[in-house]
């Protein structure tokens, strides 16, 4: 168990524990709460080792192994799988010995290198680390591009697969959801609830908190407090406890004044004078109970937006994409994401837009913001129409060179919304609603947190009284409780919402209606949130299954289940013949080679002398290198046969 006694962390002279305890069971999967800057990630060093107490005890199972997500963003040419196959370090380790082994010559060695190796895993390493980059996301067809390859976002989703990737004892997670979507949350909800070890997790997300918690251990005052139950028990618990904590400070208090006034009544009388001392050390004594000073509720609100055209927009058979890059040679085609798109945005609907990763919701966002053209068809705007539009990334609608004083007099000068005022002193006023007061109004956007940067996209969005409000993952970078006043303020907004979000517990609270884009359409979903992760579930499984196919033969049964081709009235062409008849060599060689394989592993299975077993070890290494190499010329086959069809 992890234990902590007395303990007293700093950083520099700020002391974020004082003389806190706390007990953390094994397979106990812990949320870490408290408000921003309470000392959580601090916490986190304690526990990784990169951070050691200033005092009392801290201690930890010497034997246990730990995993975490890496805040680093990675640059390496490696291929995504093989990045995260990397992550395993148990497999690492027993590659490297094989390989000692063998080149030491000692056969006792290497038999016990190849079992070591097969117990860690070896033969299904690439299944494993393939199954969590797409339940993260990806595509199947980016399971072997560089990391390089990848933008920001996509690369800490990379890292997380890694740190999953790596058996352990205690996994530490600090905000793994930041950059995912909504099915890939789904995904990793599903994931950590079958995991395990013990589990810590800091997370802004309470749904996901519910879902995967059976302890909240809040920081609170320097403390550390723990709480049985997920997250909307922690709640409840300590809304009743502050309840009890209030009314035990006023009843004190009472009790105080009776004492004191007692006190200055009797303290000059000679005949009380005894009465009255002991009425003072009893005041002494006393152990003084402090009030509960709740943290001061952020709450903002959207001005009732000057005019609400009906319909706000109207779309007419418009698809959605992103043009040709800059430099590609002429007559190279639009990237089209969806298609044959016809809808109407009336006043005061409130839309939630969901969709797999990668299905087109940011492009259908990015469209209506006007920050990309419709490829065809329509998109007809109501007389009024006034859009604010949060940016999934923050920095596409923000400047890091300049403060968020120039923000707002670049905003009041472009386009000075009725009933704002542009002069510097009130939107100096206006940011202090925000909490951009003092220094920070001419601080660099660029030097401040992603919390922060959030909050200064609010803040434009409110100035401008919008009456479409065009949100994409505001929630990514924001704490709980700006979280709740997002989801307050947004409920009582009178213009329209278009969300997209993978906090559901914010679609829940703000959505009447969603919006499925998938298979290139958009079209309405008529099930709640838990149906859409079933679908989602059920998305991703299908796509393990079709990863799984694509290494093996067709099979017969799906075959008959496709569409039959269009017939074609001529021969098939030789070179066709030879290519077909070239697979289906391929497949037999590959079939024997399983068929060796799970013989070897079968065998391996069973007791036997270590230098039998190191003889099986390399062949079966070298099976594998075979069939690795078989597997791509089958790829490579079977995309010719598909050329040439």
């Amino acid at each position: 168990m992890i234990t902590l006694k007395n303990v007293t962390l700093r950083r520099s002279a700020k002391v974020l524990l004082d003389n806190a305890s706390v007990t953390l069971n094994p397979g106990e999967k812990v949320g870490l709460v408290g408000r921003n800057g309470a000392g959580k990630s601090t916490l986190f060093a304690l526990l990784n080792g990169t951070l050691e107490e200033d005092a009392g005890d801290f201690s930890i199972p010497s034997q246990w192994r730990m995993a975490q997500v890496a805040q680093d963003m990675p640059e390496t040419d490696l291929s995504a799988t093989d990045f995260v196959i990397e992550g395993d370090t148990a497999l690492l380790d027993a590659q490297k010995e094989v390989h000692a082994a063998e080149a030491s010559g000692d056969g006792e060695r290497m038999a016990y290198a190849y079992m070591a190796l097969h117990d860690a895993g070896a033969h299904d390493a690439q299944a494993r680390a393939q199954a969590l980059i797409l339940g993260l996301g990806f595509r199947t067809t980016e399971l072997c591009n560089p990391v390089n390859s990848f933008s920001g976002g996509w690369r800490m989703r990379l890292q997380l697969a890694r740190a999953l990737m790596c058996p352990s004892d205690l996994l530490l997670l600090d905000e793994p959801t930041n950059h995912l979507d909504l099915d890939a949350l789904v995904w990793l909800e599903a994931w950590l609830q079958r995991y395990t070890g013990t589990m810590v997790v800091i997370s802004h997300d309470r749904e996901f908190l519910d879902a995967i918690t059976t302890v909240t251990l809040h920081i609170d005052n320097a403390k550390l407090v723990r709480y049985g139950g997920n997250y909307s028990k922690f709640e409840d618990m300590r809304a009743e406890q502050m309840e009890l904590q209030q009314a035990a400070f006023a009843k004190q208090q009472d009790k105080i004044a009776h004492l004191q006034k007692f006190i200055a009544r009797f303290k000059a009388k000679a005949s009380k004078a005894k009465q009255a001392q002991s009425r003072v050390k009893a005041l002494d004594r006393m152990e003084k109970l402090a009030p509960v000073l709740a943290s001061a509720d952020f709450t903002f609100e959207f001005k009732e937006p000057a005019s609400l055209p009906n319909p706000m927009l109207t779309i007419d058979g418009a698809s959605f994409g992103y043009p040709p890059l800059e430099g590609s040679p002429p007559g190279t085609p639009a990237t089209m994401i969806v298609r044959d798109v016809s809808k109407s945005v009336m006043a005061g609907q409130r839309i939630g837009i969901l969709g797999a990763n990668g299905q087109g919701k940011s492009t259908l966002v990015k469209t209506v913001a006007r920050d990309l053209a419709p490829l065809a068809g329509t998109m007809l705007e109501g007389k009024g129409l006034k859009i604010g539009y949060f940016a999934q990334q923050e920095l596409d609608v923000l400047r890091p060179q300049d403060n968020p004083l120039e923000h707002m007099v670049r905003l009041a000068r472009d386009n000075l919304p009725p009933g704002q005022s542009g002069r510097e002193q009130d939107l100096r006023t206006f940011l202090g609603t925000f909490n951009f007061s003092g220094d920070m109004v001419k601080q660099a956007v660029g030097t401040m947190s992603g919390g922060e940067k959030a909050r200064l996209v609010l803040c434009m969005l409110v100035f401008q009284r919008p009456n479409l409000l065009l949100l994409d993952e505001p929630t990514n970078h924001l704490d709980l409780a700006t979280r709740e006043a997002l989801a307050v303020a947004l409920n009582e907004f009178e213009g329209t919402l278009m969300l997209v979000s993978h906090d559901r517990a914010l679609l829940r609270s703000v959505c009447d209606e969603f919006w499925l884009v998938s298979r290139g359409g958009v079209e309405p979903f008529d099930g709640d949130l838990d149906d859409y992760q079933r679908y989602l579930l059920d998305e991703a499984k299908r796509a393990r299954e079709s990863l799984k196919k694509s290494l093996k033969a067709p099979d017969p049964e799906v075959a008959t289940q496709a569409p039959p081709p269009p017939v074609v009235d001529k021969k098939i062409p030789g070179n066709l013949k030879a290519l077909k008849r070239d697979l289906g060599r391929l497949e037999q060689t590959m079939l024997d080679l399983q068929t060796r394989k799970h013989g070897l592993e079968a065998r391996l299975a069973t007791p036997l002398p270590p230098h039998e077993i190191g003889e099986l070890g390399k062949q079966l290494s070298g099976i594998e290198a075979e069939l690795a190499a078989h597997e791509e010329n089958w790829l490579a086959l079977s995309e010719q046969i598909e050329a040439a069809a």
